[in-house]
């Protein structure tokens, strides 16, 4: 393996730095991508008039890359990952990504930036994958021509405060995305309305939002950019995926653990405010935040302080399995894990 870049790996944060090299493929008007390859990393050339900086027809995905207990780079549920972009892509009117190209783009571009790939106790590398509508569209229609990009970066912890647990705030000032749009899609658009909620939320002293659902503001929507578990006694619950809600694959993988290790009840369906604010715990997830445990949610001016400690938590032990699948540090009974090379 190369030797590591000079990176402060202690203090990696959540940010994009540059790395060696992306790869790139181009769709014209006839639907075909054409494989271009791997190029140094750097910056993209748009028109003015293109449709992803006009009409935002752009989508995306999260998923990382990991430096196992083994000692070789892994992927978690690469596969899903390629399904979902697809699923985006399809919303958005952007043709589909072979899916033998995602899967090689990824890997090409991972196994060329091994040196920027943390040891497992620092942090993973992010992947992210983009289609964009490049082609110039003055019209409100889809774009003739696409480009698909992947790059990587070396990230740590998403949250400042790493483990501690987060202050929630429950806005009703603000939606995330209306129910029958395009919420179930990574689509770049749904990202850039929670910026000024999240701000305000920041500045008021707390470290998440959570929304509601803009249909029936009695039901929980997401986070910002995470899926919402509750849990109450040995009962897991998470909004259903219709509508507006990301079906994420952490969310997934949660599910999958909390019913088969832990034999708890899991529940996809409608949360409530009141459950929310009744719940044993509360947790968040996502490819970018894992999974990560509340401590307090302020709603109304109403503030809950959640008793059980994290060291008690279910949170901690969903979490633990997750990290330890994904790491290899125990034996993987989904099946989940593939090795880079």
């Amino acid at each position: 393996m190369k030797t590591k870049q000079d990176i402060d790996w202690d203090n990696l944060g959540f940010n994009a730095l540059e790395t060696r090299s992306m790869f790139i493929a181009n769709c014209n008007s006839s639907g075909k991508w054409v494989n271009i390859g791997l190029t140094p990393y750097g910056e993209i050339s748009l028109s003015p008039a293109s449709t992803v900086l006009n009409y935002g027809q752009g989508v995306f995905e999260g998923t990382k890359a990991y430096m196992s207990s083994k000692d070789r780079v892994v992927f978690f549920r690469l596969e899903e990952n390629a399904k979902r972009f697809n699923a985006s892509c399809r919303r958005l009117c952007i043709p589909d990504i072979p899916h033998d190209l995602f899967i090689s783009a990824v890997k090409e571009t991972v196994l060329d930036n091994l040196d920027y790939v943390p040891q497992k106790e620092k942090g993973s590398l992010y992947i992210r994958p983009l289609a964009l509508g490049t082609g110039p569209m003055l019209g409100v229609k889809p774009s003739d021509a696409y480009t698909f990009v992947v790059f990587v970066t070396p990230v740590g912890s998403y949250f400042k405060n790493n483990l501690k647990r987060l202050n929630a705030l429950v806005t009703d000032k603000y939606h995330r995305i209306a129910t029958k749009s395009i919420g179930f899609a990574k689509a770049i658009g749904n990202y850039s309305g929670t910026l000024l909620p999240f701000k305000e939320t920041i500045e008021a002293g707390y470290d998440e939002i959570i929304f509601l659902n803009a249909s029936n503001e009695n039901i929980l929507d997401e986070a910002r950019s995470a899926n919402i578990f509750v849990l109450k006694n040995k009962t897991l619950t998470t909004p259903s995926v219709q509508g507006s809600i990301l079906p994420g694959i952490t969310r997934d993988s949660v599910l999958k653990i909390a019913e088969k290790v832990f034999d708890l009840d899991v529940r996809e369906q409608d949360v409530t405010i009141e459950e929310l604010m009744n719940a044993d715990e509360v947790f968040f997830t996502g490819t970018a935040v894992v999974v990560a445990p509340v401590g307090s949610i302020c709603y109304n001016d109403k503030t809950v302080n959640f008793e059980i400690s994290y060291s008690e938590s279910m949170t901690k032990n969903i979490r633990e399995v997750l990290i330890n699948i994904q790491n290899e540090n125990i034996k993987d009974p989904f099946g989940w894990v593939m090795p880079a090379d």
